[in-house]
């Protein structure tokens, strides 16, 4: 599959590069409907965007070159060239997330509870740009009777398990899951805790399957990443949960939004 969708004014646009602008305008127009759930206005995530996204770039930069161990110099400005890392993009955004709610005087919980389903829209959308550009694939498949789309794709001449659908399929089921949760439960963080349970779990899992990895030694990086957000996800979960049912029986504890 050609990864170049088309040239413009001698400069080659990349399939990647249009879902990935896909990703964030879809994001945000689901932010704009969902922002009121949490108290926001819906013009907020226009402001948001411009804390987030930013370091959200940089840090899925600098996450695949320390991982991947360079390119460095003016070359590893060249993102254009591919080279980006989703947890390195989820890390970056969550601390332009803090900044945004430390100087605007927002909690965390209600701006990353309206974020993470978008978070996750995006990273949907974003792995179709994958399968376009040949990358985020999965090991060979020897077995004849798998070598067929959705269970695998073609790779250069090769049967690779499609590990980008896959993690495209779970996390637009997650992003849905997410949206209803928020709908439904009116305790702050909790859809935050969702998002790290979730796709710390789908991440792990298809991580096993994939044929590139950054590696830390033996481990896969985001296979790590994966488990740690699950942990972290659970406790959040039921640090919430403990703390709002405490409130409910005494109304006057700290309730789960002054966290």
């Amino acid at each position: 599959m050609d990864p170049i969708a088309f040239t413009l004014f001698g400069v080659d646009v990349h399939w990647y590069g249009i879902f990935i602008a896909l990703a964030l305008i879809m994001a945000l127009v689901l932010a704009y409907f969902i922002a009121p759930m949490r108290g926001f206005k819906k013009d907020d995530p226009f402001e948001m965007i411009l804390w987030f996204f930013p370091p959200a770039i940089i840090g899925a930069r600098l996450y695949f070159l320390i991982f991947n161990g360079g390119p460095w110099g003016w070359e590893s400005f060249a993102i254009w060239d591919g080279g980006i890392a989703v947890y390195g993009a989820i890390i970056g955004g969550a601390i332009g997330a803090a900044l945004y709610c430390y100087f605007r005087k927002k909690n965390f919980f209600s701006v990353a509870d309206v974020a993470v389903p978008c978070v996750i829209l995006g990273q949907g959308i974003g792995r179709i740009g994958c399968s376009f550009a040949g990358c985020c694939y999965g090991v060979e498949v020897t077995d004849p009777g798998l070598q067929f789309f959705p269970i695998s794709i073609m790779i250069n001449g090769e049967w690779h398990f499609a590990t980008m659908f896959y993690e495209s399929v779970c996390d637009l089921l997650i992003c849905v899951v997410l949206v209803i949760l928020l709908k439904k439960v009116k305790i702050r963080g909790i859809v935050l805790a969702g998002y790290l349970i979730l796709y710390g779990i789908a991440r792990a899992v298809i991580e096993g399957f994939r044929g590139e990895s950054l590696m830390l030694g033996s481990l896969r990086v985001s296979q790590v990443l994966s488990i740690i957000l699950i942990v972290v996800g659970v406790a959040l979960a039921i640090t919430l949960i403990v703390k709002y049912v405490k409130e409910k029986r005494n109304p006057r504890e700290v309730t789960i939004g002054k966290l």
